[in-house]
């Protein structure tokens, strides 16, 4: 009888452990740990470019040589582009200005003055900067300030090869490049047409056919149904110069889900285009839906002017609304409690429908709301509130499964 009652303990205190152990692996498998979490909230669409453009002409015949890049600003007379019989002139004379370049800073390295005010201390802290600033230009894509810091760093390693005596000069090589472009010059001959603009603004070289129809006097009218009809493509017309694009701001309109009302007019936001290494900085003009908010019209203001930023005509675009800090929380978990609402004076004046997590504190199981600030796909983002203790709080741990809506 000892024997048997003894067996029984043993096989009780067994199946107490075992049950101990299977509620405690249990409880860890369906908790997960409040814990900050970065999230960005952005959506993609396709972008169609609107701008009041104008498109410029010539009259066909010869070839072009533009003096305006893609972009770039021109004043009411200046000069966008030069006609030339052939090709050939073309290239004498990108030689022509190339060599004049390389003369220039020769003749600058080679001035008398400044050889003989330089001293090697201040050459050589001037080279090492140079060449920081040439680094940093390359890293930000900065292409033109990179021209202006290789042509000083230039300058100041060939002024310090000279003030070192490991060179005693450069006149041979500025002699040769006099001869060179007296040479090239009685090879070049005038252009036959110059193409001028008649008002200031930014030049772009193509046209798409759209400068008519993509206007800022046509946002009004403009549908889903246009903009999905919109392709990138150019005209290739013998006689196009490109087009002049006037005003400082343009448009860009898309296609977005608002269903959610996360979009209003006049909220800043980012874009980060296809063609762009950089954000461009937007205020939302317009949403409007056709019926569905679901397919809701966006049109964008900007205001940024840049080469990368008028090569097409749509492209994929990215709209930024913001970057979001807070507490991460699994979307299963998340519940709904009902609970009494104090006033200041701390009399009960009715319930509230809160939203919220249960959290597993030691033995206890409590409600604690959240404050969502962006929602993933399987998770939300919450508000830190450090100083009320009803809002989940960073390592509270989640219950992410087994508890019912009364806890």
């Amino acid at each position: 009888m000892v024997k048997v009652l003894r067996n029984a303990v043993i096989v009780l205190f067994v199946v107490i452990f075992i049950s101990i152990v299977y509620n405690f692996r249990n409880r860890e498998s369906n908790t997960e740990s409040a814990l900050i979490s970065e999230a960005t909230a952005s959506r993609e669409f396709k972008g169609v470019f609107i701008r009041d453009e104008v498109p410029v002409t010539y009259s066909g015949n010869g070839v072009l040589s533009y003096n305006v890049s893609d972009g770039g600003k021109v004043g009411n007379g200046s000069v966008i582009a030069e006609v030339y019989s052939d090709e050939n002139q073309i290239v004498i004379n990108r030689q022509i200005e190339s060599l004049t370049k390389e003369l220039e800073i020769l003749e600058k390295i080679q001035n008398p003055g400044t050889v003989e005010s330089a001293q090697p201390s201040s050459v050589s802290a001037g080279i090492k900067n140079s060449y920081r600033n040439l680094i940093l230009c390359r890293d930000m894509e900065d292409y033109e300030a990179f021209d202006v810091s290789k042509e000083n760093l230039l300058v100041q390693m060939s002024t310090y090869q000279i003030i070192t005596n490991e060179v005693s000069g450069f006149e041979q090589q500025i002699s040769d490049l006099k001869a060179e472009l007296r040479k090239l010059r009685t090879q070049t001959s005038r252009p036959t047409e110059s193409v001028k603009s008649d008002r200031p603004a930014y030049f772009v070289s193509y046209c798409d056919g759209y400068e008519g129809e993509l206007t800022s006097e046509t946002l009004d009218s403009l549908t889903l149904g246009k903009i999905d009809e919109i392709k990138d493509e150019r005209k290739t017309d013998s006689n196009i110069v490109g087009k002049l694009v006037e005003g400082y701001q343009w448009y860009i309109a898309g296609e977005v889900d608002n269903s959610r009302k996360e979009y209003s007019i006049g909220a800043q936001v980012k874009l980060r285009l296809e063609s762009s290494s950089e954000y461009v900085d937007a205020v939302i003009y317009d949403v409007r839906d056709e019926g569905d908010p679901e397919r809701s019209l966006i049109i964008l203001e900007c205001r940024l002017f840049n080469y990368d930023l008028v090569q097409h005509r749509t492209e994929k675009v990215e709209l930024v609304m913001g970057d979001f800090r807070g507490l991460k929380v699994p979307r299963e978990a998340i519940r709904f409690d009902t609970q009494k609402v104090v006033d200041e004076n701390g009399e009960i004046t009715g319930e509230a429908s809160f939203k919220g997590v249960y959290i597993q504190k030691g033995e206890q199981i409590e409600f604690k709301k959240i404050d969502v600030i962006y929602e993933g796909s399987d998770y939300v983002l919450s508000r830190i509130y450090e100083d009320d203790k009803s809002y989940l709080a960073l390592y509270d741990d989640i219950i992410t499964e087994g508890v019912d809506q009364d806890g």
